[in-house]
């Protein structure tokens, strides 16, 4: 049989190729295995003074078990297609799976900070292959006009899992022991892995992608792994170390840019790259990426901004920082059904997702303005409730358009970037946001401090209040010549920190509002089949 012909009869087999099993049966499990990993990326976070104390560690030194899993996962995730290819996609996936739920055993049974942190790292290298492949698997499962309702299933994990993390965790914490954070994987892990054995396979345009461990691109490899390695570790070490006062943060900025851009020379110069950035060339997929950027930035972000708030000014628990969060993942559940199925059929991709821009802009400057000491629980389960609403209009339509002129044989490369993207921006947003904070804090105490004399009239009236309450609960005049101070600059520190948490809220809404004009370099197309929305193949 000659070339073309061969050629052909493989085209109409793929074409005439369907799952055997129910493709949103699929999409579920696989989604549930995503949804497992997804999770704890956060669920960690309210646990770790408790992680702290159980194995005689500082704080500081405990936020390396968030780092080393930060750091294993962003390594792995651009090159879980390649390493799909070599050993093969569902056996990969199932791998991962298995993997995440051991280490998930051993952080879990863990009696020192090293060990700890060495189970995180190898759970971060299983979990960083589970994102991406349950992306390509859904877009290998479903046809392009399908796409954007199950893309809604993807949303569930990606958006519903970071919200009830700390919620989640702070309960488990608080009713049990922290070490429930990481056995809580094993049965939904176990269930997830049996699942994907029965119901998933590989199509047959991925079984002939084979790739051999000889053919390995180690030099694109390695840069890849030390640019993403350090550039993880630089965002999530460097508010702690003072960021560039630091001579080790500073290290790891170097290394992350050369890495980074040692590997896009690499990677777009060699024959056999480990990761093929041609994606990049289609239009849609590349503005895609950066759409989806900034909805990581924008998820993350806010998901540390509004608890970080609740508990550091306004006293709240763990866990009832982590309740401000869930109603609004409960609103995106109920509303991106409604997206997906009405709104993606019948207007341009591109107007939801400007649209859905507008809304997170709009949220973000309504809750600077509701930055008060007197703010209610309700108040702030509102605002985060308007902050994610937008992003019912972003996630299903940036993750479908992306791929609607992408060939199928680049899903599983294209995958792993666009995963990969989405969790950097995240990290981005979340070191920008709790760097800003402490440092417009330091600006609104700079600016305030001038003010802080009796020849100021509001402070005079300030100080006689606090005298007078001192005096009655029963303190003595030298006593309250030396809490005075202390009390009134506890208020200041309080104040600035208020101020600074609203020029946040001001400067996330002016980042969305500047992302809109870049939503129209989208093709004009419809999700649901609309011009421009053939699929690619």
């Amino acid at each position: 049989m000659s070339a073309s012909a061969t050629t052909a009869a493989q085209e109409t087999s793929d074409a005439a190729w369907r799952p055997k099993a129910n493709p949103w049966l699929i999409a579920v499990v696989v989604t549930i295995a995503a949804f497992m990993e997804i999770l704890d990326t956060t669920i960690v976070n309210v646990s770790l003074p408790h992680i702290a104390g159980s194995v005689s560690a500082s704080y500081d030194d405990a936020t390396w078990t968030l780092t080393s899993y930060l750091v294993a996962n962003g390594i792995v995730l651009p090159i879980s297609g390649f390493i799909g290819r070599v050993i093969g996609r569902k056996r990969y996936f199932m791998i991962c799976i298995a993997g995440f739920v051991v280490c998930s055993f051993f952080c879990g049974t863990a009696t020192s900070l090293t060990q700890i942190v060495i189970y995180r790292l190898l759970q971060g290298f299983f979990g960083g292959g589970l994102q991406p492949n349950q992306q390509a698997i859904i877009l290998d499962t479903f046809e392009p006009k399908k796409r954007g309702a199950a893309f809604g299933v993807v949303a569930v994990a990606v958006i519903f899992a970071p919200a009830i993390g700390p919620t989640l965790g702070g309960i488990l914490t608080d009713s049990y022991s922290w070490r429930w954070i990481f056995w809580i994987n094993i049965p939904v892990g176990v269930f997830a892995l049996f699942a994907v054995a029965a119901l998933v396979e590989d199509p047959p345009w991925v079984k002939r992608q084979k790739a051999r461990i000889i053919d390995t691109d180690w030099i694109g490899l390695g840069l890849i792994a030390v640019g993403i390695g350090s550039l993880q570790v630089f965002m999530d070490r460097g508010e702690d170390e003072d960021w560039f006062g630091s001579g080790f943060i500073t290290m790891m900025f170097v290394l992350a840019l050369v890495g980074i851009a040692g590997a896009v020379v690499w990677l777009t110069t060699t024959e056999k790259p480990v990761v093929n950035l041609k994606v990049f060339l289609d239009r849609n997929f590349a503005v895609g990426c950066l759409m989806i950027g900034g909805v990581g930035a924008v998820l993350y972000s806010g998901a540390v901004l509004v608890p970080q708030l609740a508990q550091q000014q306004l006293g709240y628990t763990a866990t009832l920082a982590g309740l401000i969060l869930s109603p609004g993942a409960v609103a995106i559940v109920v509303l991106i059904p409604i997206v997906t199925k009405v709104l993606l059929p019948n207007v341009q991709t591109r107007f939801i997702i400007a649209f859905g821009f507008i809304l997170i802009g709009c949220s973000y400057f309504y809750s600077s303005l509701i930055v008060v000491p007197t703010v209610s629980f309700m108040t702030l389960v509102y605002a985060r409730i308007f902050q994610v609403l937008g992003l019912a209009f972003l996630f299903v339509p940036v993750s479908t358009i992306a791929y609607t002129t992408l060939p199928r044989a680049l899903n599983g490369d294209a995958s792993a970037l666009f995963v990969m993207l989405r969790n950097v921006a995240g990290s981005i947003g979340i070191s920008l946001a709790t760097a800003g904070v402490t440092q417009r804090t330091q600006t609104h105490l700079a600016y305030l401090q001038p003010y802080m004399t009796p020849l100021y009239q509001p402070y005079d009236m300030l100080e006689q209040r606090l005298r007078a309450g001192m005096r009655t609960l029963g303190y003595g005049t030298g006593q309250i010549s030396q809490l005075l101070p202390a009390t009134i600059h506890q208020m200041l520190e309080g104040q600035a920190s208020l101020l600074a948490y609203r020029d946040l809220f001001v400067y996330c809404g002016i980042a969305a509002f500047c992302v809109i004009p870049l939503t129209f370099l989208f093709s004009p197309s419809k999700a649901g089949g609309g011009r421009g929305g053939g699929g690619g193949h």
